[in-house]
């Protein structure tokens, strides 16, 4: 069941009453009518229920639901249409195969066809209540007509409308059967009978199947009986490929699928054994599939051997869905990424309720994740155990042996020790994460009630949990890189900036999100009595050897400041410190002496984006002074200095040019920005200044370059 929660309710209303549920299929109805104004032939309505970041298929029509099994529930964090809709409030148009594959590469993997798809989000105003989706055949135009978009906006619009008015009366909307009903067979040729139709039918050489829109046969003359070899008894009601033998092969259910999804005609040739080939040809329309079976020539191609009449065992999770998980799960960078997957996606198509995924780490067990849990603790106390102690989970890991138990007596029989800590569930599926020979921990499944597992579902969780290892090897390789990078980015920057008389500091570092998420930005505030220094750099690359250049670059100028030598002569004792360690890389720099009982500063700069002056009075000036080149180009270069006020409330401001280049948009212009913000908010404590200056590229999930800024504010008590 799908509902609109009593927490969705508009502030201010008071709490009523539950009324009962919504009488008219409101879904059904709003799907239908948008078909059919736009002349799709499928559909969904999808509805987040609560607060929660997902989505769930409340009704679909025109197509079975397993044509969407792997998107039925979906994070609106997903790379799908229905989610972009939601999360973009737009609508969203894939206008054929091309560009599915070029901008939603997990569908198309899962439906290669020929179709056009346009993902509208169902909200009013004040919330989200969900989206449609609504496909067309092939032959639909790549672009979306103005007269269609208007229809399925509107139509939305109506649609959510309806669902806040049952949000305010307290009603529940509920999921809905989907619609896959036909019409009615005879009207199509009101001049024939059903006993002539019969009869003409009966007279072809060749054999006719009827086909409802999940497959099932509602028709078979005699002649397709005989050509299959099943009767026709036999054959009605089931799918083809279930209660042929030799057709029940996932390649031939995919012509089914793509006649249906791109509603254009199919064909294929199936080996009837030992030797008769057969040619099938499908005819789909929106209420089903006409296929015609004839007799083929000989084909020299050689096929897989035939399974045997019992060996056709209910899928656990279809063709679909394990191409999609596949698809996704190459998409996870971290641990915690993978935990989210598998409990959003993998854990319900296998009918799980809960998991946990367990690594091994000198010879301990550690919970990497869990979800579904009504205790954490029940989780928790895995963390820590030896791989030598009797328990499940430490067995599986230590042996690489899957373990299923369908019962909780049958769990408590083997490892007594679960006992004293239960978990609140009834049967469990422990599997072994295996990447490349070697186990990298394990995925438990909990089941709220006690289910026994087939051999096919065995082998089916067996298969996923390859799946799992590999991505889960990866995460842990990159959560490892991304703490060492972290580890060592701390370590070369200040932990903190130092007091010092007559200025306020702060200062914030961001990392480039691409590459190892470590760089070569450094910033420093160096006490020097009876003066101060402070320096903000920038060594070129976003790696290990810029980060390391930088923490020698760094420690210079603090020895060098130290020793007393003035700004320029810093800035040339570091370049040629930097020509000597043979580096290829280079460094920009800007290197102050800061006098705040004379109000001054003495600035020195080599090829650094130039620092900003907020006066009291609220303007701000570039301070677009002289320097020399970058560190490390020339060894006899010189770097002049420029003196500056520094008067009582004045606030500097230097940063790394992260903070000002965005592609697209003009060095100059920039700046210009990044100091009307200065302007604009200087009067605010510095935390919350250095805040607002990085606040936009903090919330960016796409920096190109890392990020250092320092503000300096004079306070007039030095």
């Amino acid at each position: 069941m799908v509902a609109v929660s009593d927490g969705d309710r508009p502030s201010g209303q008071t709490p009523t009453a539950v009324r009962p549920p919504l009488r008219q299929p409101l879904l059904s109805l709003a799907l239908t009518a948008m078909m059919d104004a736009v002349g799709a032939h499928s559909g969904a309505v999808y509805l987040r229920p609560g607060d929660e970041p997902v989505l769930e298929m409340a009704v679909m029509a025109g197509l079975p639901r397993a044509f969407a099994a792997p998107w039925e529930r979906v994070g609106l964090s997903a790379p799908i249409p229905v989610a972009e809709a939601v999360r973009e409030r737009r609508l969203v148009w894939v206008g054929g195969q091309e560009d599915m594959a070029r901008h939603y590469p997990r569908i198309a993997v899962v439906l290669p066809y020929h179709f056009a798809l346009a993902a509208v989000p169902v909200a009013t105003a004040s919330r989200v209540y969900g989206a449609v989706f609504v496909t067309w055949p092939g032959s639909h135009p790549p672009e979306l007509s103005e007269r269609e978009h208007l229809e399925l906006t509107s139509a939305c619009d109506r649609l959510g409308a309806r669902l806040e008015r049952a949000a305010q009366e307290n009603r529940t909307v509920h999921a809905e059967s989907d619609l896959l009903v036909a019409g009615p067979v005879g009207e199509a040729a009101p001049t024939l009978g059903p006993v002539e139709a019969a009869r003409m039918v009966a007279r072809l050489p060749y054999g006719l199947c009827s086909l409802d829109l999940s497959g099932r046969v509602g028709f078979a003359n005699a002649a397709a009986a005989e050509m299959l070899g099943v009767s026709a008894a036999r054959l009605l009601g089931t799918q083809l490929w279930a209660s042929v033998p030799w057709l029940n092969d996932p390649s031939y259910e995919e012509r089914y699928r793509a006649a249906l999804m791109s509603q254009d005609a199919v064909s294929f040739v199936a080996l009837r054994p030992p030797s008769d080939w057969l040619s099938f040809r499908l005819y789909p329309s929106t209420t089903g599939i006409s296929v015609r079976i004839a007799r083929a020539r000989a084909v020299s191609e050689t096929r897989a051997a035939d399974p045997r009449p019992g060996d056709a065992p209910t899928r656990l999770v279809s063709m679909s869905q394990a191409l999609s998980l596949a698809g996704a799960l190459t998409e996870t960078v971290s641990v915690q990424d993978v935990v989210g997957l598998v409990a959003d996606e993998i854990a319900p198509a296998v009918g799980s309720q809960a998991l946990a995924l367990l690594g091994a780490r000198a010879g301990r067990l550690h919970v990497l994740g869990h979800h579904g849990y009504p205790d954490p603790d029940a989780v928790e106390w895995f963390d820590g155990l030896p791989l030598s102690s009797q328990t499940p989970g430490a067995h599986t890991v230590a042996h690489g042996v899957p373990a299923f138990f369908e019962s909780r007596r049958q769990l408590e029989h083997l490892y007594p020790a679960r006992r004293e800590n239960p978990d609140g569930f009834a049967s469990w599926a422990y599997l072994p994460l295996i990447a490349s020979g070697r186990p990298v921990g394990a995925c438990v499944l909990a089941y709220a009630a006690p289910h026994p597992f087939s051999t096919h579902e065995r082998a089916v969780l067996t298969s996923l949990a390859g799946l799992i290892a590999q991505a889960m090897d990866r995460a842990l390789l990159y959560d490892a890189k991304h703490q060492l990078a972290h580890g060592l980015q701390a370590a070369l920057l200040p932990p903190s900036l130092p007091s010092l008389p007559g200025i306020e500091a702060t200062a914030r570092y961001l990392a480039a999100t691409r590459g190892m998420e470590i760089g070569g930005d450094f910033y420093d505030l160096v006490p020097s009595p009876p003066l101060a220094a402070a320096v903000i750099g920038d060594v070129q690359g976003h790696n290990v050897t810029a980060a390391g250049l930088m923490g020698q670059i760094r420690t210079a100028v603090r020895a060098y400041t130290a020793v007393g030598q003035e700004p320029a002569e810093v800035m040339r004792s570091t370049n040629r410190l930097l020509i000597e360690l043979g580096s290829d890389l280079l460094a920009s720099c800007l290197y102050l002496r800061l006098d705040p009982e004379r109000q001054r500063a003495v600035m020195a700069r080599a090829g650094h984006p130039p620092p900003l002056l907020r006066r009291p009075d609220g303007r701000v000036r570039v301070l677009d002074l002289a320097g020399g080149p970058l560190l490390g180009i020339d060894g006899s270069a010189t770097y002049p200095t420029t003196e500056v006020e520094l008067a009582p409330g004045c606030v500097l401001a230097l940063y790394t040019d992260g903070l000002i280049e965005t592609p697209g948009v003009d060095i100059e212009d920039a700046v210009a920005d990044l100091g009307r913000r200065l302007g604009e908010a200087g009067d605010r404590p510095l935390e919350e200044l250095a805040d607002e200056l990085v606040g936009p590229y903090a919330a960016s999930e796409e920096r190109i370059d890392d990020v250092a800024l320092l503000l300096l504010r004079a306070r007039g008590d030095g």
